[in-house]
């Protein structure tokens, strides 16, 4: 693997930090991001952004788990960040089907592997990153536990709106226009351009300020809305994953009790049915758990941090001869 740009000053993550080039087996390149366990550590958590989102977001939330004794590792998803963009378009959020993502997943383990990161492994997954990362498991990735924030495995869509949104999704893939902004997005980054006041993410100023920052200094960095297409590949794999028996490993997820991006009925229902799963509701707390305020987002990386350590003895129990 190459070198990869890991742009630290606005990531402020633990030090040691490193960025990667790897490519999926379908020759797209995507860009890694690792921040070292501590000495003596505890282990290796994947972390998955969720869409539009990159690598050095998550700089302040790797230094957290760092915190606890894990290193972090990263990714770019396909289309966005860093990694090779997909659409004519470079905004444009596009994929054509959701099966693309998990070649991303493979080619982050191929380089786990050849990195020989710390085992036991761990997933941590926001929002699409939830999405991508409960097939991840479907498909047997190699992990001891599982935790969530905000997970996507549904679209909140008012009841009013969704059968228009997928009527009309439906009918620009038809006509080949499944590259155009779905209905209500546009070229605009959200923390760019909404006020923080009943923002959708975060109650934090100093967080969202944070953000801000990142894409204000790096605007490549910047993606915006999703495709008719991304929209109607998301909305066939929420489905699919809910029709799916939960994955049989511990997790947890934390929901902001304020939620308005994610559907948090299919998060419900699904953890009523994980056997080894557990779901906290915060109050008042907006989609982006890891970028709220101290006190939750504490809470958070405390539960995490617990459901890790006690997987982690566990898998190393029976891995004894």
């Amino acid at each position: 693997m190459d070198e990869a740009p890991l742009l630290s000053e606005i990531a402020r993550g633990p030090r040691g930090g490193r960025g990667f080039w790897c490519h999926a087996a379908d020759g797209v390149r995507l860009r890694l991001a690792l921040w070292p366990a501590p000495a003596g550590g505890r282990g290796t958590v994947f972390l998955f952004p969720g869409r539009t989102e990159y690598v050095e977001k998550y700089g302040l939330a790797a230094a957290d788990l760092a915190a606890h004794g894990y290193g972090t590792f990263s990714i770019d998803w396909r289309g966005q960040g860093l990694s090779e963009r997909l659409a004519a378009n470079p905004m444009l959020g596009h994929v054509a089907e959701f099966a693309q993502y998990q070649l991303d997943v493979a080619a982050m383990l191929e380089a786990a592997r050849a990195l020989e990161l710390p085992r036991p492994w761990f997933l941590l997954g926001h929002s699409m990153g939830g999405c991508i990362g409960l097939r991840a498991l479907h498909r047997e990735m190699p992990v001891a536990a599982a935790a969530f924030s905000g997970p996507m495995w549904g679209i909140a869509l008012s009841p009013l709106l969704r059968p228009l949104a997928v009527l009309l999704a439906a009918a620009a893939h038809a006509l080949g226009l499944g590259e155009r902004y779905a209905p209500g997005t546009d070229r605009t980054a959200y923390v760019l351009s909404a006020p923080f006041e009943d923002n959708l993410l975060t109650t934090d100023r100093q967080m969202w300020d944070y953000m801000a920052h990142q894409l204000r200094s790096h605007p490549e960095l910047i993606l915006a809305g999703p495709s008719f297409d991304w929209f109607n590949a998301a909305r066939r794999e929420c489905a699919a994953l809910m029709a799916l028996p939960p994955p049989r490993l511990p997790a947890l997820v934390f929901l902001g009790g304020n939620e308005r991006i994610v559907d948090p009925r299919p998060v419900h229902a699904l953890m009523r049915r994980w056997e080894q799963g557990r779901l906290e509701v915060v109050p008042g707390a907006e989609h982006e758990i890891m970028m709220e305020r101290p006190q939750i987002r504490c809470r958070f990386f405390a539960a995490a941090a617990q459901l890790f350590a006690s997987a982690g003895a566990c898998a190393a129990t029976a891995a004894r001869p």
